[in-house]
């Protein structure tokens, strides 16, 4: 219950643009830790990122997350537009 609440807030704030102004805003995510890699793997992995070897499973969940973020705001803000 209190998760459907805090969404619906997040989702009424998006839509009334309230953050749009944080600062950040516009800017490329920094997304050096992916928290769904194990945090023994993690220090390899952006070694591995910085060296510009980053395995596809790293790279892959960070961009998938990100996706279905955006489709989910989006749906978000289209359906409080309607109501």
């Amino acid at each position: 219950m209190l998760e459907l609440i805090a969404e619906r807030r997040i989702g009424e704030a998006v839509a009334n643009g309230e953050l749009d102004n944080l600062p950040g805003a516009g800017k490329p995510l920094e997304l050096d830790d992916d928290p769904l890699v194990p945090e023994e793997l993690r220090l390899a992995y952006r070694i591995l990122k910085n060296a510009g070897y980053a395995p596809a499973e790293v790279r892959k969940p960070a961009l998938l997350r990100l996706r279905s973020e955006a489709r989910y705001y989006g749906k978000v803000v289209r359906k409080l537009g309607r109501g």
